[in-house]
């Protein structure tokens, strides 16, 4: 990647390597609840060697966690053989990372999610599945300053424990802003005989906190272990980076073909 300043001067040609490597653990409780956990290393070579700023640009590197819960029961909902489940998934609780001598250790993206899904068993070939998803960033939210103080919001210089809990209080705007920090997720899936399925979903996020909006479309297919997924991306911002975005995945489960 080529580099240039804010003056539009060039800084020369990097090769950006980062590397995640994770450690995963699950047990089920009983047929219906399951617990599970992460433990991540991170590794971040931006562009080391640079000078930014007067600062030495160096390889940054994190520890983080994840922990989550899920929750799946068959019942009879709405008229219909149904399948309810819900979950929570608190990602990303780590220490903070630097590239850079001397420059503020910043936040990892933790991140908590709390999902809930309904599947309707139509008959012996159909189900639909209705999932909602809400997101929040657990860090803390930039104050508002004035001649360098803070006349809004709190000091984001701050421990990890205690910008993950300040971080449902700290809005320079109050109740009001910190929900606008809750991104929201929605989608709707058919399957047809376990094999062909058809999925569309949307995205929003507050235009204040970030401005990501989609909609996405998708099919899958399924025969024996394999699986292939398509996913194609409608964004409705203009120039957005996520705009007529392409997305496929293949997976082998052998555990299906049993």
């Amino acid at each position: 990647i080529q580099y240039i300043d804010n003056n539009q001067q060039d800084m020369g040609i990097y090769n950006p390597y980062e590397l995640a490597l994770d450690a995963t653990y699950a047990r089920k409780f009983g047929e219906s609840f399951s617990l599970g956990t992460a433990v991540r290393y991170i590794y971040s070579n931006l562009s080391s060697g640079q000078v930014s700023g007067g600062q030495q640009i160096r390889p940054g590197s994190a520890v983080a966690v994840d922990v989550s819960a899920y929750f799946k029961k068959p019942t009879f909902f709405l008229g219909s053989d149904a399948i309810v489940s819900g979950g929570i998934n608190i990602s990303n609780i780590g220490t903070k990372m630097s590239q850079s001598e001397g420059a503020a250790k910043i936040f990892l993206p933790a991140n908590l999610k709390i999902g809930a899904a309904s599947t309707f068993l139509i008959d012996d070939y159909s189900q639909f599945t209705f999932a909602l998803d809400l997101n929040k960033l657990l860090v803390p939210t930039q104050p508002i300053y004035e001649n360098d103080k803070i006349i809004a919001g709190r000091d984001p210089d701050r421990s990890v424990p205690s910008g993950i809990f300040g971080s449902f209080s700290d809005a320079p705007g109050g109740f009001k802003e910190e929900m606008k920090e809750i991104n929201i997720a929605a989608g709707i899936e058919y399957w047809y005989n376990q094999q062909f399925a058809f999925r569309t979903g949307y995205f929003f996020e507050n235009p204040q906190k970030g401005n990501r909006r989609y909609l996405t479309l998708g099919a899958g297919l399924k025969y024996n272990v394999f699986n292939m997924d398509f996913a194609y991306v409608v964004a409705n911002v203009q120039k957005s980076p996520l705009a007529n975005t392409l997305r496929f995945t293949l997976l082998f489960n052998f555990g299906e073909g049993k």
